[in-house]
């Protein structure tokens, strides 16, 4: 009878240890292709990244079309879920989105509960500043005590920070908006990427606003975000990206949405690194 029990004992261990056993080895990159889609998070508010053209319901941009040929060369079907830029990384985390492209920078702090793909995109940090007096900035240091307008948990925000000024938080709202808080007075600076701050002046030319004529700064690359540990599906992003850049898609799209410049390659500028920031 002890023997009959314990039989039963030692086959339902077993049973269990199989099935904790395959709940282990299912991966984001298995759940993905079970469900045939990616869903992926982004903004649609930031110019030329993630955007809605006028008078257009479709999500385009140099992020956006980078993930639709991502997806088309995987074979999967594509969704976009949109957040604001503060809310982009908890919706990995929370398991709403698959992974997250938002012309969001590789960091060290990120990299900690994140992981990243190879690069698609490359650049640098400069500011949108007021047309007639630059807003009173010089140099980096004349920051200090001025107001930046921007998503709280941004790099930018960082670097505003790092250098004193105080943080002006935004929703998920356009880019017009931050301009003409520039404009008004509102706020004195907008740090953020120099290709979407050149392509958002261009798109806004009554907003009396302009890109620092001297302030080049903090080299950046840019990535898509996925949960930590996620291997398999990390390896699938980097050969797809990887087979996009040999075969020049993806200095074909970014030429498209950057007025002909290419941001998938390294800028050959003398870029301003900061010192003492800590990302």
């Amino acid at each position: 009878m002890r023997k009959g029990i314990l039989s039963i004992l030692i086959l339902l261990l077993s049973v269990v240890l199989i099935a904790c056993g395959s709940e282990e080895s299912t991966s984001k990159w298995d759940e993905v292709q079970e469900s045939g889609e990616l869903v992926v998070g982004t903004s649609g508010t930031l110019y030329p990244a993630s955007f809605y053209p006028e008078d257009s319901e479709e999500l385009t941009g140099y992020d956006v079309e980078v993930m639709k040929e991502i997806a088309n060369r995987l074979d999967l079907e594509l969704s976009f879920e949109e957040y604001g830029v503060d809310g982009l990384l908890s919706s990995i985390e929370s398991g709403r989105v698959d992974m997250v492209i938002n012309d969001m920078e590789i960091t060290e702090s990120r990299e900690e509960s994140f992981d990243f793909s190879e690069p698609y995109k490359y650049s640098y940090s400069t500011m949108i500043v007021r047309e007639d007096d630059l807003s009173g900035i010089e140099t980096l240091e004349d920051i200090e005590g001025k107001r930046h307008g921007g998503g709280a948990t941004t790099v930018f925000a960082q670097i505003a920070e790092h250098y004193g000024a105080e943080i002006v938080s935004y929703g998920n709202v356009a880019n017009d908006v931050y301009l003409r808080d520039v404009e008004n007075g509102n706020t004195d600076l907008v740090i953020n990427d120099y290709y979407l701050q050149s392509l958002a002046l261009k798109a806004l030319p009554d907003i009396e606003v302009t890109l620092h004529p001297d302030l080049k700064f903090h080299p950046t690359e840019s990535a898509i975000v996925m949960g930590n540990g996620e291997d398999e599906l990390k390896q699938k992003i980097d050969e797809t990206l990887q087979e996009m850049r040999e075969d020049g898609t993806l200095t074909k799209i970014s030429k498209e949405f950057f007025g002909g410049q290419d941001a998938s390659e390294k800028p050959e500028e003398d870029i301003e690194e900061i010192e003492g920031l800590e990302l």
